[in-house]
């Protein structure tokens, strides 16, 4: 389980491709601190550690994964956000995050709003997901707060340290961003459609 508070960034260094599987060989100043079958959250995606070295971890992916997520996307040299399992005794600072990520969105706007940025997201609402006017999200491993929510659409507001520690100050318009949608209103959706 996570929280949606990014720790740290992974550089991708390399990408190797092995039947439907695809390996992610990244860096971060976390790396010593990793171990195999250890659990880290990829922008918002789950992926197990199999491999650590001084230099470098790799994690595994494989076609499920990367049919669901924006991992199709990446290349050599980006930044991905990290977020070790929440300890036993550790704080929920953000919300409660599987690292299952429930669909890709579109970056379709960014306003700078000097001292601050919105951000507007677009998702297939034909999927069922819903958000809720001050509900959480979570986007690319990052935990967020909607507003503007509607069918299909939500906006997001980024404070100058989360754009900083977050990879929010890539995202261009037009970007594919992974969406975990709130586990509690998944549940209540759920139980609403009878199944």
């Amino acid at each position: 389980m996570f929280t949606g508070i990014i720790e740290s960034f992974g550089t991708i260094k390399k990408i190797t491709r092995e039947g439907s599987n695809v390996h992610f060989d990244l860096d971060s100043s976390i790396t010593s601190e990793l171990r195999v079958d250890q659990s880290l959250a990829h922008d918002g995606v789950c992926l197990t550690v199999v491999h650590v070295s001084p230099e470098n971890y790799r994690v595994t992916a494989i076609d499920e994964t990367i049919t669901k997520t924006n991992l199709a996307g990446w290349n050599v040299g980006k930044k991905v956000n990290l977020e070790r399992c929440m300890p036993a005794n550790g704080r929920f600072d953000g919300h409660i995050v599987q690292g299952h990520v429930d669909q890709t969105g579109v970056v379709k706007q960014i306003v700078d709003q000097d001292g601050s940025w919105i951000f507007d997201f677009e998702f297939e609402q034909s999927t069922g997901n819903v958000t809720v006017e001050k509900g959480s999200i979570t986007i690319n491993g990052t935990s967020l707060t909607c507003f503007n929510s509607n069918p299909g659409k939500f906006s997001v507001a980024i404070i100058p340290y989360t754009y900083e520690h977050t990879n929010f100050h890539q995202l261009q318009v037009g970007d594919l961003v992974n969406l975990e949608f709130d586990i509690v209103g998944k549940y209540i959706a759920r139980m609403i459609k009878g199944y």
